[in-house]
């Protein structure tokens, strides 16, 4: 049904494009009108198809322990990475970042959703914050390292490493509340 009503919204895009190119003057409306409204069904199907899927128990519980499995192995290589932030050169720091973090953000991003639903939209707001924070600190290093900005390496691992506790505790503290 997703994917139905997601070609649905792709065709009306598409037709609706065509029928508003056909004469740079004017739009045959009887036509455009009822693309437009099928693209606007497309989209509240989707949608509709989107939270009911988001919802599901299996999928919010193998999401919840992404989330946490994914958190604790962010916090643990950022704690190794940060005892050893001296001795790795700068210019090798942004491959250490990718072996040790890309998929744990990545399968964190993917299963984030679901955190609206187990925890609640505060809770969520609350662990994003900090996560965000944490991911653009980690971003920054990467770059840092890639420019080859010796200090700013060092720096941002360490905050890093504080925003990813902070989120962290607001986890354990949405889980403790939902439990």
């Amino acid at each position: 049904m997703k994917n139905i009503a997601f070609t649905f919204v792709a065709l009306a895009f598409v037709a609706g494009a065509y029928l508003t190119s056909l004469d740079e003057k004017t739009v045959q409306w009887a036509y455009f009108i009822p693309v437009v409204v099928l693209g606007f069904v497309g989209a509240f199907l989707f949608r509709r198809t989107a939270n009911a899927e988001a919802k599901h128990g299996d999928l919010l519980q193998n999401n919840k322990q992404v989330l946490i499995l994914s958190l604790k192995r962010i916090l643990q290589n950022l704690e190794t990475l940060n005892g050893k932030k001296e001795n790795i050169p700068t210019y090798e720091m942004r491959f250490e970042i990718d072996k040790l973090f890309r998929e744990d953000l990545m399968d964190f991003a993917d299963a984030r959703d679901s955190m609206k639903h187990l925890f609640g939209i505060q809770h969520f707001a609350d662990i994003m914050s900090s996560f965000a924070a944490g991911e653009r600190y980690i971003n920054r290093v990467w770059s840092a390292s890639t420019d080859g900005y010796v200090d700013e390496v060092l720096l941002y691992v360490g905050r890093a490493y504080d925003q990813f506790q902070h989120a962290q505790e607001e986890f354990n503290k949405a889980l403790a509340e939902t439990s």
